[in-house]
């Protein structure tokens, strides 16, 4: 069996004769987090769901768990679980009745046990008899990921799947995935979190419907090429002022105590800085953000 839970080639979709995902060709390896990063409205969720047949794409080839994702999605359709950006159970259910009903709705003959499993392995069980609509943000967004793993899917989606949520549950909900891909199940994951991003194996970066860089995170760094330079000085807002639109300076970026100063013409932005003989600055790591402005800003020239 291949070592690719998915393989797709030129994958596009419009929608009213407007491009939302545009030729985008990808591999994701068994037992990987893949995140899909990228502004809000950019394709991410659209790309997802033509991975795995969910969605048709109005062209492009590939496969999903080995089935063809043009004219086998009835056979991946099963062995996917989906955690959304909105809770979608219903709120007027208890946990336990929501995940029984999820359970029989797959047809599992002995949905009593999967239940209990599930509840007491994503920790539930103090909220078993509660009314889903009263819980925390954090508890809803568990509950989900335990309706979308009732069916023990082989792959998950997830969109967005802790907007909203506060740190520690979000911590919580992250350490859990680590754990299910650990043991083999794969994980395609939406964010426009730099944070999640980096919990990612690998990424992919959509701006307006293109992939625009795809790898792990020192990969994806070094494709885009970006020079990162760290600048102090005591008024930050006059010396950002002072620096913006410079030749070689293609971000001004406010830092905790310094600026980051981003561009790509090393030489160009060198010479620029010696212009400003009053300055400290010091090269330093480029990261995601960096990164994820540099390509946002790459993509909207383009259109």
């Amino acid at each position: 069996m291949s070592n690719y839970i998915v393989d797709v080639k030129n994958l596009s979709k419009s929608f009213d004769n407007k491009p939302a995902v545009i030729d985008v060709s990808l591999q994701v390896k068994r037992g990987e987090i893949f995140g899909f990063l990228g502004p809000n409205g950019s394709g991410k969720t659209t790309t997802i769901r033509m991975l795995c047949g969910l969605m048709t794409p109005d062209s492009g080839s590939g496969t999903c768990l080995g089935y063809n994702i043009l004219t086998q999605s009835n056979l991946i359709k099963p062995l996917v679980g989906y955690v959304p950006q909105s809770f979608s159970l219903y709120k007027d259910l208890t946990v336990k009745e929501n995940l029984e009903f999820v359970a029989r709705v797959y047809g599992d003959q002995d949905y009593a046990s999967r239940v209990r499993k599930i509840i007491a392995d994503l920790e539930l069980t103090p909220y078993t008899n509660k009314l889903s609509g009263r819980l925390s943000g954090g508890w809803k967004q568990r509950l989900s990921l335990a309706a979308a793993l009732i069916h023990d899917p082989k792959l998950l989606l997830l969109d967005e799947p802790t907007a909203g949520v506060d740190p520690k549950a979000r911590r919580d909900f992250w350490n859990y995935i680590s754990i299910l891909t650990s043991q083999g199940m794969t994980a395609l994951v939406s964010t426009h979190y730099m944070d999640e991003a980096e919990r990612c194996n690998r990424l992919a970066y959509i701006v307006y419907g293109r992939l625009m860089a795809e790898g792990t995170i020192p990969e994806i760094i070094k494709q885009v090429g970006l020079i990162t330079v760290s600048v102090h000085q005591a008024d930050l807002a006059k010396l950002a002022q002072r620096l913006q639109n410079q030749p070689g300076i293609d971000q001004v970026v406010p830092w905790g105590n310094e600026l980051r100063l981003v561009g790509t013409d090393q030489v160009l932005m060198e010479k620029t800085l010696h212009n400003f003989p009053d300055l400290t600055w010091n090269r330093v790591p480029s990261n995601l953000e960096d990164v994820f402005i540099h390509l946002v800003n790459e993509r909207a020239m383009e259109k």
